[in-house]
């Protein structure tokens, strides 16, 4: 397995592979001057070949992954902490990465190249579209759908059966009680839109 991306979020996707098992070839970085991650070598994008490599692009920013996961000719992989809890009919895409503690509950789905952070609760039904980013201690009631590439920020709650569009954000600590359009940043309690961001799909 490598790693494409080796900062702070790959630290913790390192934690994950190896409490599984997993044997980590490398990380690969577009910073020349990183060398070493937690003992793994790391190397320089610029040629590297990534043709057919089990990978998980272990970076935070939602669009970054989405280019990458596009552009890279990888075998993308999943990685789950032990730690966390899945309801067995849970889907999990490619690419996606799931926390310690995570709770994920009946028949929710997981796109691709999602992270579901440390602590995050998905309950039943809810559907999670690519490049989402639910952060630490986010909580999804039940029936959520979140569109492709949104970040729900550390502590959001939202409450059942709420849409949230495509590439939103949602602010930390955030209450959701009202469906969220596209593009939309919205914070408080209860949360509010207080601008919109670039089409960033």
């Amino acid at each position: 397995m490598i790693l494409i991306g080796a900062s702070g979020h790959a630290k913790v996707i390192l934690d994950i592979l190896e409490q599984n098992g997993v044997e980590i070839e490398c990380l690969v970085d577009a910073n020349p001057e990183l060398k070493v991650l937690c003992g793994y070598l790391v190397h320089h994008d610029s040629g590297f070949d990534f043709e057919g490599k089990d990978a998980i692009v272990a970076i935070g920013s939602n669009a970054i992954r989405k280019e990458l996961s596009e552009r890279l000719t990888c075998s993308f992989q999943s990685a789950i902490h032990p730690k966390a809890i899945l309801d067995k009919t849970v889907k999990i895409g490619k690419g996606t990465t799931v926390m310690a503690g995570a709770v994920l509950n009946r028949d929710s789905v997981i796109g691709k190249h999602a992270i579901i952070n440390t602590s995050s609760s998905i309950d039943h039904d809810c559907i999670i579209s690519d490049f989402v980013h639910i952060s630490p201690n986010a909580t999804l009631c039940g029936n959520v759908l979140v569109g492709e590439g949104t970040q729900l920020g550390a502590g959001a709650t939202v409450i059942p059966n709420i849409s949230i569009g495509k590439w939103a954000v949602i602010g930390a600590g955030s209450v959701v009680i009202n469906d969220v359009p596209d593009f939309a940043v919205v914070v408080g309690n209860p949360a509010r839109v207080i601008k919109y961001i670039n089409d960033q799909g």
